[in-house]
């Protein structure tokens, strides 16, 4: 065998590797999924986007919430009969308003119990989305953030507050133009969000939970953890089941550096090692 065939034998070996890693990814993936059906007798959906960036001939690419995922979400509840629970994992920076919105409505329309696991954080679009579940479980270090909208690059709350603290005379036509807009957004959110939280927040609480997630109280990146969430009023749980975390091992950040995190991916107890006496 020449050294011209070894090389390409070598050269499609290196090819297709990443395929085949892919697949068994697949493959791992709906077998862990098939079992979690089973074992809770739901619908599982998976919305899992990774914050990372990945390089593609040096420019960086960012996943969301974006009108494709809508689609597949509303597909598998479509797809779902109408007395069969739903467990939705989200993992997600947030996204496109109108394509959560969607979402939302979708899982609020669904008679069966539908329960959103939150093993690492759902912010923006993603809390959105949380909000219209039955219940919310989120791990212990788990966190939902604000859904305040936003109006290009500005907080909508802020824009209203510039025309608050200034004169009109001494505001641009465009701040103008982008204050209208941000207060139509704001009534916009709050309106879906009366509809919305019904599902997922103690009797009395709705309005302070309309307020606290829609008014700019925090920046849109706040963190609001599991006490905070329970404090608000919100319908929450601890207590994500370990194969949740499993799955989520099975979407690793395809970014070719090394890790900047490192440890043996095994349990480790106490008297795991042996005492000279």
């Amino acid at each position: 065998m020449g050294l011209s065939i070894l090389f390409w034998i070598f050269f499609i070996i290196i090819a297709v590797q990443p395929y085949i890693r892919q697949r068994m990814l697949e493959t791992a993936r709906k077998r862990l999924i098939a079992d979690i059906e089973k074992k809770r007798g739901s619908r599982v959906i998976l919305l899992v986007h990774r914050q990372e960036t990945m390089s593609l001939l040096g420019f960086p690419i960012f996943r969301f919430i974006d009108i494709e995922d809508s689609e597949e979400v509303i597909r598998a509840i479509r797809l779902t009969d109408p007395d069969v629970p739903i467990d939705l994992v989200l993992h997600t920076p947030g996204g496109l308003a109108l394509a959560s919105l969607q979402i939302a409505y979708a899982i609020k329309r669904h008679p069966g119990k539908v329960t959103v696991f939150v093993p690492h954080y759902a912010m923006s679009g993603g809390s959105l989305i949380a909000l219209a579940a039955d219940q919310i479980v989120m791990g212990e270090d788990a966190v939902l953030g604000p859904v305040d909208p936003q109006v290009g690059e500005y907080p909508a709350v802020s824009l209203l507050n510039v025309t608050k603290k200034k004169p009109i005379e001494k505001i641009s036509d465009k701040t103008l133009i982008y204050a209208d807009v941000a207060e139509k957004a704001m009534n916009q959110m709050k309106e879906n969000l009366k509809l919305l939280v019904s599902r997922t927040c103690s009797r009395g609480k709705v309005d302070e939970i309309i307020a606290t997630f829609s008014e700019g109280k925090w920046t849109h990146d706040y963190p609001i953890t599991f006490a905070a969430a329970k404090e608000i009023g919100l319908c929450v749980s601890e207590g994500v089941p370990r194969e949740i975390y499993d799955l989520m091992t099975l979407f690793p950040q395809p970014v070719r550096r090394r890790s900047s995190v490192e440890y043996l991916p095994e349990s480790r107890g106490g008297g795991s090692e042996e005492k000279e006496g």
